[in-house]
Formats: C-alpha cells, structure tokens, sequence
C-alpha cells in the first residue's frame, strides 16, 4: 500500500473520528441532561474490540468503525427490557426524546459554525463586490453558446432570482441537467431573455452550462516539478493574458493552452503591481481520465484575505453555512427530481481521496473539508428517512399529531425499510467512488 493511500486513509479516520464523536456527544449530553440512562457510547458498529466503562456507561470502539457510531439508550427500542425505568427513553415525554434526537445532528451544525468562524478570524476571502455576475469565457459549442450568451454579457436574472451572485448561478446550474432555465442578460445595456439547458455532465453527474464568470484570476499553487514553477511563476501571480488573448476566467486559460497542442505560450502576469511575462511549453497530462495539454498551476478567483472580529467572523460564518445547506438541499432535490446524477455525490472512498488531499493542502484546507462533512452529515441525517435521525424525529412528530404510539409492527418495518434502504444507498456510494477512480 502506497504511503498516498496510507496518508489519504489516516487523515479520513480523523476527519470522521472527529465527526462521529461530535454527533454522539450530541445525543449523550441530551440524553444526560433530561436523565435519560446511557448504557453505551461507541465509535463504530459490531463487536466491541475495547474501551472503558466511566459510570453506568461503556465507552467502546467496535469493529466496523468507518461508517459511523451510536449512543444506547435504556428502552429506546419498543418491546426492550427496561421500558419501566423512569430512565428511560420511552419514558420521557416526546418533546425531550425529539430534542435528544435532534441534537446529533444539531452539534455536527454547531461544529461547523465554530470551525468556519474560526477560519474566517484568520483569513476570510473578500471578493470584490460587483453588481451582477458578468461571463468571462463561453466554451464553445456549450449550452450557453447555443443559447447566444457571449462574452461581456452580464447576468441580471436566473429563473426565480434577480440580480444573483455567481454562486447563485452556479446552484441553478448543476442542478438544472435538461431543464431549461430562463436568463435574463444585459447587454451594450439592452435586456435579453435567453433559454440555457445545461447538458448532465458525465463525471461530475452534475448539470454544465459552459459559462465562467469575469474576474480576474490568480495562480492558487503552482506545482514544483511542472513547467509554470519551472519557468518562474509563483501562487499569487496574476495571469493577465495568455497568447496576447485577455484571460478573465479560468476556463479561458485552460482552452488557450489545450487549444495550442504543446507549442510554447506566452504567459504575461502581474506580481505585487509589477508586470512580467514567461514563454513556457505545456506538458501532456492527465486530467480526469484525459490527457490534455497543462503548464501545472491550479488557478482560483482573485480574492483580497482579511481577519475578521468574531461576531462579524460569526455572521459571515452563519451565511456561509446556511447558503451552503442550502446548496446541499438543492443538489439532493436535484437528484430526486433528476436532474442531477446521484453521480455528483462522494461515497467513503471520495471521502478518504478528499481527506488526504486537504490534508497535504495545509491546515486551512483541512478544517475547511472537516466543516463541509459536518455540514453535510448534519443535512444528511435530517433527512426524513427511518433509522436516520431525521426519520425518528418525523416518527416522533407523527405521534405528537396522533397523541399516541405507533404500533410495534409499524414502528419495526418501518426500521427494516430504512435499514435496507440505507445500506443500498452506501453500496451505491461506494460502487460509484469505485467508478469514478476506474474512469
């Protein structure tokens, strides 16, 4: 086993270690506070493998760790032993049961408030604020192309929402594989309505307009042993043009160089307000199961860092994640509704592959990730499916409106159901991280 794999494999055990002993902590704490008896806090599922037992609880790790764990609560299945305990689970008003279930997923929340706010105190990206998205680059033959949307034009509407951010583009974008979206642009400062169907991009199983957004952009990070660092270009560099052609997206960049079949091209850039300008000659590489024609540098929107006070770090913070849930419920009901591949979304696998990523990337990068998954595992767990948390809440909510418990019968196939459900769900993930490290 390479050390890539071992490293990838090392920081995906902490990123979820991390994960599952804020989301449990949740539910003991809550158990806790309401007097509800906690038999065992575990990491993992399966036969216990060790640990230790502080009180009336045994702390343990079991065998099959990676997928998650749980907290066992005296009579919190119908028909267990224990039920009479005033201590009980079942015992306690729903509305205490409700809380103690809702609050897993309420610390996974929680967690990424804390570890995005605390980012955002040393280093919050400020984007130049604009009126209205403008496009940078086309991709030709695209969606967008075919559609009449050129270069300079700027977006003042999409479906729904006036004067959007590029992120509001983007949401409507991957989500909208073969529907067709209403855009409203300006242009030379006329308003056109244009018809754009993104076309379901097969990797990413995401939709793809073929549009990139005007900004300038910055080499993120050149790499050492490719012909940009070779040739002098450093992370923070400007690309102010590429061939004598102005370069105000990313894709644009891309094209240029893929598009000139390995002949040298001329980079003109800018450092710390000075210009400068570097021949280099591309290499063949592999990108995303293709080979294409790169000079080795991953660029990114340029962005001015500032710290933040932490209540305004806070707020920032709070958006963040509540735009980013947001984005997650999009892209879920995208899938659901198909328009969007369940393609899009990362199993295990992806997880470990993103973990060791972050990881090399830096500490920034990592809790970064670790507030993205906790976000996500939060969401996800919502969700109103049995044997989730967000299925015993909606259980819960049920016999609230009936004023009384569902049968044993219902509550037990209902279990079964979201049991096979899950697991079919998890086969998936993993078959399609298999897939997409095979293509």
């Amino acid at each position: 086993m390479s050390l890539v794999i071992l490293q990838n494999l090392w920081w995906a055990l902490v990123l979820i270690g991390v994960m599952i002993l804020i989301h449990e902590l949740g539910h003991y704490w809550a158990a806790r506070f309401f007097d509800v008896k906690v038999e065992t806090f575990s990491f993992g599922f399966g036969p216990r493998l060790f640990g230790f037992r502080k009180g009336e609880t045994d702390f343990r790790f079991s065998a099959i760790f990676f997928f998650g764990g749980y907290v066992k609560m005296t009579g919190e299945q119908p028909g267990e032993q224990g039920q009479s305990d005033p201590r009980s689970l079942l015992s306690k008003p729903r509305w205490q049961r409700l809380i103690i279930m809702f609050a897993g997923p309420g610390m996974n929340m929680v967690l990424a408030v804390a570890v995005i706010t605390g980012l955002f105190m040393v280093r919050f990206p400020k984007v130049p604020s604009t009126p209205s998205p403008t496009i940078g680059y086309v991709v030709p033959d695209s969606a967008a192309a075919k559609a009449g949307v050129r270069e300079g034009d700027r977006i003042v509407q999409i479906g729904e929402t006036a004067n959007p951010t590029w992120d509001d583009v983007t949401v409507k974008e991957v989500a909208s594989a073969g529907h067709p979206l209403s855009v409203w642009i300006e242009r030379d400062g006329q308003r056109k309505l244009v018809t754009v169907t993104p076309v379901l991009e097969p990797k990413s199983g995401a939709g793809f307009a073929g549009w990139g957004e005007q900004s300038e952009i910055e080499i993120a990070s050149a790499m050492p042993d490719k012909p940009a660092a070779q040739a002098g270009l450093e992370a923070g560099d400007t690309v102010v043009s590429v061939n004598g052609q102005p370069v105000r997206s990313t894709g644009k960049l891309h094209d240029i160089i893929n598009g000139n079949a390995g002949k040298p091209v001329d980079v003109a850039y800018s450092r710390n307000g000075k210009q400068g300008s570097v021949s280099i000659t591309p290499v063949l590489s592999d990108y995303n199961g293709t080979k294409e024609w790169m000079i080795g540098v991953r660029m990114q929107e340029k962005v001015t860092f500032v710290s933040l006070a932490l209540p305004e770090a806070l707020g920032q913070s709070v958006r963040w994640n509540a735009k980013n849930a947001t984005m997650i419920y999009q892209i879920l009901r995208g899938i659901v509704e198909r328009r969007m591949s369940p393609k899009s979304l990362a199993g295990p696998i992806g997880i470990v592959q993103m973990s060791g990523e972050a990881a090399r990337e830096g500490p920034m990068a990592y809790f970064f990730l670790t507030a993205m998954v906790s976000l996500n595992l939060a969401i996800i767990n919502l969700l109103p499916i049995p044997i989730l948390d967000g299925g015993g809440i909606l259980l819960l909510i049920v016999e609230m409106f009936m004023r009384r418990d569902l049968s044993l019968t219902v509550k037990e196939a209902v279990f079964r159901l979201g049991f096979v459900f899950l697991m079919a769900v998890l086969a998936f993930a993993i078959y399609n991280d298999i897939s997409k490290l095979a293509s």
